[in-house]
């Protein structure tokens, strides 16, 4: 069906799940070797050596698993994701361990093992960089042929995903807009790659930094990585979709790109499936910290599509720009953000002039989970140790020598492993 073909169709469509019924997540992680922690383009062998044959898709415990793997674009890069989506996040950092573990004591053979954090420290993507060479090497190539796939901003960077369900055209436009306000503050709570090319950065989200600027031979890929203000399937693929299209024919005529996951902004509609992708997340030290993330910013979703702090009318009128200004700032700083937009404060109910932005996610966490027993004390521990990208930046000079990166990413490893986070009392 083609793009203008879905438009005439707008109205008429529904999903099986409505809001808030259900959760995807989606969990990136690099091969590395086990002991120098260099990036190792196997995930085919690993797929391989679970499934016993060649594949991008692994459903390790049958189709009715909860977890599956899949690899997407760069060979040194292991996926876990929940198979459909979950009704609830009871359990689920334990279930994605459990896959991490296989991963590893399938990789130990090869010499290898998984690394967390949203970009390797000291990979080198110009020289190092393999992409996947089997089913779906169309799609890459493509990309490759027109991006040049070789650089940071496209294989060094691991995230996590969250797809969030609309079973309609309103749903959909109520999770739009709260998305798009809850977008730009992402990085303070996030950000995990203070470390690149062996030296650190002064960028708290690195990898953001340069995913921002990965298509700029095609502006409307990411567009300013918030989305526009659109709230129907036909403004969408209008205004969004079409316009990417317009933008990719001269370079892909053929249209191998021409998919909603062309799409790169910082959360994309996928009207195949009726979610909403969340991609500003960088991976985190271990599931555990991963879900426990998605746990308070699907809480602070639900409150905006609630309208607990400013109407759904409200939310329409903001536009892409003020929140595109704060999303750069919390890329640079993190939760050391000083926030003053007026738009955001008024958005989350802050009547200060100011507040930082890791103040702001501490009350948003007492305001929409005060007592889960799971989730709350392990939050504010976390938000009270920092952002993995500060406590990670605390353990690191000015000019790190490759043995210094070396011990806090085999202790970064080794918390991945153990399912534990990294200087969190």
């Amino acid at each position: 069906m083609t793009t203008l073909q879905s438009v005439s169709r707008a109205n008429a469509w529904s999903y099986p799940l409505g809001l808030h019924e259900g959760v995807g997540i989606e969990l990136e992680y690099m091969i590395v070797d086990r002991e120098t922690l260099d990036v190792r383009p196997v995930a085919d062998r690993l797929f391989a050596a679970e499934a016993g044959h060649e594949t991008s898709d692994v459903e390790p415990d049958g189709p009715d698993g909860v977890i599956s793997w899949s690899n997407e674009l760069a060979l040194h890069v292991a996926e876990l994701k929940t198979t459909r989506p979950v009704a609830s996040l009871d359990g689920l950092a334990e279930q994605f361990q459990s896959h991490v573990q296989r991963m590893n004591a399938l990789l130990e053979p090869m010499g290898c093992c998984l690394l967390p954090t949203g970009m390797h420290p000291w990979m080198d993507p110009d020289t190092e960089t393999k992409l996947w060479p089997h089913e779906n090497n169309e799609v890459y190539a493509t990309y490759d042929r027109i991006f040049g796939c070789r650089g940071h901003g496209w294989s060094n960077l691991q995230s996590t995903h969250i797809n969030l369900p609309f079973a309609n055209d309103d749903e959909f436009g109520r999770l739009h807009a709260a998305i798009r306000l809850v977008l730009p503050i992402l990085p303070a709570l996030a950000a995990s790659s203070p470390v690149f090319d062996g030296d650190w950065s002064s960028i708290a989200d690195y990898r953001l930094d340069v995913y921002r600027r990965n298509s700029a031979r095609v502006p409307m890929m990411t567009g300013l990585i918030i989305p526009e203000p659109v709230f129907t399937r036909a403004e969408y693929e209008r205004d969004i979709l079409d316009r990417l299209y317009q933008e990719l024919s001269p370079l892909d005529p053929e249209g191998i790109l021409h998919h909603e996951w062309a799409n790169a902004r910082g959360a994309i509609a996928r009207f195949d499936r009726g979610s909403i992708e969340i991609r500003l997340l960088d991976i985190q030290e271990c599931p555990l910290a991963d879900i426990a993330l998605t746990a308070l910013i699907t809480a602070v979703i639900r409150g905006m599509v609630e309208e607990r702090w400013i109407s759904y009318e409200q939310q329409k009128a903001i536009l892409s720009e003020p929140l595109h200004r704060v999303l750069l700032d919390t890329i640079r700083y993190a939760e050391h953000t000083r926030i003053h937009e007026r738009i955001i404060l008024d958005a989350f109910g802050i009547s200060q002039a100011m507040t930082w932005a890791g103040e702001l996610w501490a009350c948003l966490l007492e305001e929409v989970m005060p007592d889960h027993p799971v989730w709350s004390p392990l939050l504010r521990r976390m938000l009270s140790a920092g952002s993995l990208s500060i406590r990670i930046g605390q353990m690191v000079r000015r000019f790190p020598t490759r043995d210094e990166l070396l011990s806090i990413y085999r202790e970064l490893a080794d918390c991945l492993r153990r399912g534990e986070l990294f200087h969190v009392r």
